[in-house]
């Protein structure tokens, strides 16, 4: 995939946008080398844009606690530490609650979790509809305070501030260029990509793995855009 989108950035430039902070995303695009995943893109978004990267240049960093007030904060934490240890998994490891700087991570299996009990987490969770249940509640309880609530990655639920999400980091970008694509898996309503595929700024195309990514993206190509 890295070869892929080397390749692929000699013809359009190139943009990652991920929920995850950006330590995780060095790890995930280019094995904890900061310098290469930078390198890899002409912009890279952490954290759905609150942290991020033009080149090398990195733009101002946005804080949730700022936002919403620590009060708020640890009333969301309290209450998700008390759903998640009611919920009954196949395992659970540790860090349930990840702090970063635009949003709170919930994770009801834990971060720590391995790739095996991670990949057993989304069976599990695609036949039990975990996170899906925890997202309603939340918004349920915590809605009233501007708060958005997504389905995020495999194994956890995004809580960040109402617009937060990943059209954030379009204001970086949509200035600079006439048509923007996106290719994300999480695009049904709900899901951490389903605003930016939905905002009218982008072209959305709903991708299902790697290899299904590359295809859409070259037929993107093959048809100059």
């Amino acid at each position: 995939m890295r070869e892929f989108l080397i390749e692929t950035r000699k013809r359009v430039p190139l943009a990652v946008v991920g929920g995850s902070d950006f330590k995780k995303i060095t790890e995930q695009l280019a094995g904890h080398d900061k310098d290469l995943l930078l390198s890899l893109f002409d912009y890279v978004f952490a954290e759905n844009g609150l942290l991020g990267f033009k080149g090398t240049e990195p733009y101002p960093v946005q804080s949730i606690q700022k936002a919403i007030g620590d009060d708020k904060l640890q009333e969301l934490i309290n209450f998700s530490l008390r759903y998640m240890s009611e919920i009954r998994l196949p395992v659970k490891r540790g860090n349930f609650v990840e702090f970063r700087n635009g949003m709170i991570n919930l994770s009801p299996i834990g971060r720590s979790c391995s790739q095996e009990e991670r990949n057993q987490f989304v069976i599990f969770d695609r036949e039990n509809g975990i996170r899906q249940k925890f997202a309603e509640e939340l918004r349920k309880n915590f809605g009233k305070y501007g708060l958005q609530f997504a389905i995020g990655g495999q194994i956890s639920v995004d809580v960040f501030p109402t617009g937060w999400d990943k059209t954030f980091c379009l204001q970086y970008i949509q200035n600079h260029f006439d048509i923007i694509h996106f290719f994300g898996d999480k695009t049904a309503p709900g899901g951490n990509d389903h605003e930016i595929f939905a905002d009218e700024r982008t072209i959305g195309h709903t991708v299902e793995g790697p290899e299904d990514t590359k295809k859409q993206v070259e037929e993107v190509l093959g048809e100059g855009l």
